[in-house]
């Protein structure tokens, strides 16, 4: 049996804040991964309010401690919800700032590792959305360019009722366990998810 060690790296919503029950879409997405051939270690890094400036400063050290005595070694990263949030007449960090942070992440972790990016997805504002939407198009056209595979969830989930209810019936960021039901399964159908069941 292969020994598969998957790092999620990102913010409240890798975490799965909001889930009651604390599986969120990384804990569900590698339960579905795990099979008679592979036992998958699971690394839920995600923080909350963490932008992509905080997780530049931090994936490398978080990663390299949990991966010690495995070849098998798989990183997820999720990010952007918090870089767009205004606060104080202006976002917490600019699309330039935020792209350069993601090219510093994503280019060094993949001179080590397999590397896919999920994108982050909607929330209940509208104003937000389009800014999320920005960052969104932004880290893919780059992460294509650079060969990083990269999986936009924006559209389909904000063309997704159940995604709409729970987050808006929560605290408007965070679904609750079925939206990170969905969530999961949608990473888990997408072509580039490297392990099927």
């Amino acid at each position: 049996m292969k020994d598969i060690r998957i790092c999620y790296v990102g913010d409240s919503l890798v975490n799965g804040t909001g889930d009651p029950e604390k599986l969120g879409w990384s804990g569900r997405l590698s339960a579905m991964s795990e099979s008679k051939e592979r036992q998958i270690t699971h690394y839920n890094l995600g923080v909350r309010r963490e932008t992509s400036a905080d997780i530049l400063e931090r994936w490398e050290q978080e990663v390299s401690c949990r991966l010690v005595g495995s070849e098998d070694i798989y990183l997820v990263f999720s990010f952007g919800v918090n870089d767009t949030v205004w606060e104080e007449g202006g976002v917490r960090i600019g699309l330039n700032e935020s792209l350069a942070n993601l090219e510093k992440i994503v280019l060094e972790a993949k001179k080590n590792y397999p590397v896919i990016m999920v994108g982050p997805p909607p929330v209940d504002d509208r104003e937000q959305n389009e800014r999320i939407k920005r960052y969104d198009e932004v880290y893919k056209s780059f992460c294509e360019e650079h060969y990083v595979a990269y999986f936009s969830l924006f559209d389909t989930l904000a063309a997704n009722e159940i995604w709409g209810k729970e987050v808006s019936g929560n605290d408007g960021v965070h679904p609750l366990a079925k939206g990170y039901q969905l969530l999961a399964e949608t990473v888990y159908q997408w072509d580039t998810w490297w392990f099927k069941g």
